[in-house]
């Protein structure tokens, strides 16, 4: 706790906070007010708990964006999910997907009803469940940033291992690089720079953003979950808008390192290609997910068992898809504490734990 509370000290918070507003100063004598994204749903949810925005400047405006695995994936990916449950297959996921909705209803319904439902606490808990249920065929749900995506697709290797044949995975991977991309070449959306994400930098590496830095002349800082690693991340972003430099910088150095985890992204190489992807609320994304290669793709369980993740409608009154794309914040959307609570989520931003409506219901309201 002791190291911990390094990263919590108030003193050294109210030093950021003061170097915070010397440059909202100097902003404000130029009429400008910067937008910074935090890509990560980790991130929004800390800078929720710690009150972080209370402490910025007018000029220095903090926005949400489209970092949580949960709520990007597209609620036509769920339905699919929910026809394999009907058919009689066995669905097991991480619990976090069990109340994200589709279409037709979520997986917690479904499990309700009668299907088979298993929430895993690890991706080996699936490989462990097909073996001890040879007869049963079982599908993984396989979501996720970078972050995630080593641990899932480890799944495969754990089953060509045990000679397993009775397990697939229904992918849904996301890539952060190719979202900032689409980000900054939105018109509607403002981004003057990016707060990176701390955990999926740790996987791809801080140089992973350098091609996106010096294409979209967009600073790009990568910065870690503890609010001092937060204030210091805005604080430097701030004082590149302020000068009008476009760096990448990488504060999380403690962890996060130039070329990231090299087993991982071997791993994910060896297994996985680039592939276009649909974003809730965003669309589709080109080469910003993963698919299985060839030589795997008999675990796909969407080849498997011939069934197609179907295109999903707008959320009726949900205005989820504005709040991953930075354009609104939670509050502004007319469900927001009304008819969308945790308790009646009515889209997946309010389901997951890292959603931004879930964070600023449970500490902003």
């Amino acid at each position: 706790m002791k190291y911990i509370a390094g990263f919590r000290d108030k003193d050294a918070a109210a030093h950021l906070e003061k170097m915070l507003r010397a440059i909202g100063d100097k902003l404000d004598q130029s009429g400008r007010v910067v937008r910074i994204m935090e890509v990560c749903g980790s991130h929004t949810m800390a800078i929720a708990r710690y009150g972080i925005r209370d402490l910025l400047p007018p000029s220095v405006r903090l926005i949400s964006g489209p970092g949580c695995p949960v709520c990007v994936t597209d609620g036509g990916y769920v339905d699919a999910a929910l026809s394999l449950a009907a058919s009689g297959m066995t669905i097991t996921t991480f619990g976090d997907m069990l109340r994200v909705p589709g279409a037709k209803g979520t997986l917690a319904e479904a499990r309700a009803q009668g299907a088979r439902v298993e929430v895993c606490y690890s991706p080996l808990d699936a490989v462990d469940y097909a073996a001890t249920h040879p007869n049963r065929e079982v599908v993984f749900l396989a979501i996720g940033f970078e972050t995630t995506v080593p641990g899932v697709i480890s799944i495969l290797k754990h089953a060509q291992k045990r000679n397993l044949r009775n397990i697939s995975l229904l992918v849904a991977f996301k890539l952060v690089p190719p979202a900032l991309s689409a980000l900054a070449a939105d018109p509607e959306v403002e981004v003057d720079g990016f707060l990176c994400p701390a955990h999926v930098s740790a996987i791809i590496g801080a140089n992973a953003y350098r091609p996106f830095v010096e294409q979209n002349r967009i600073p790009c800082v990568v910065a870690g979950f503890e609010p001092l690693d937060i204030l210091f991340g805005l604080t430097e972003l701030a004082r590149q808008l302020e000068a009008g430099e476009s760096l990448l910088v990488n504060q999380y150095d403690r962890v996060v390192k130039p070329l990231g985890n090299l087993a991982a992204q071997a791993l994910m190489a060896e297994l996985l290609e680039p592939a276009d992807a649909s974003w809730r609320g965003i669309g589709v994304i080109p080469m910003s997910g993963l698919a299985l290669r060839a030589h795997v793709r008999d675990f796909d369980a969407a080849v498997r068992h011939d069934i197609e993740i179907p295109s999903s409608p707008p959320d009726k009154g949900c205005r989820c898809g504005d709040v991953l794309k930075g354009k609104i914040t939670p509050s502004e959307c007319g469900l927001f504490n009304k008819a969308c609570t945790p308790l009646h989520p009515v889209g997946p931003c309010m389901v997951s734990s890292e959603g931004s409506c879930a964070a600023y219901y449970k500490y902003s309201r």
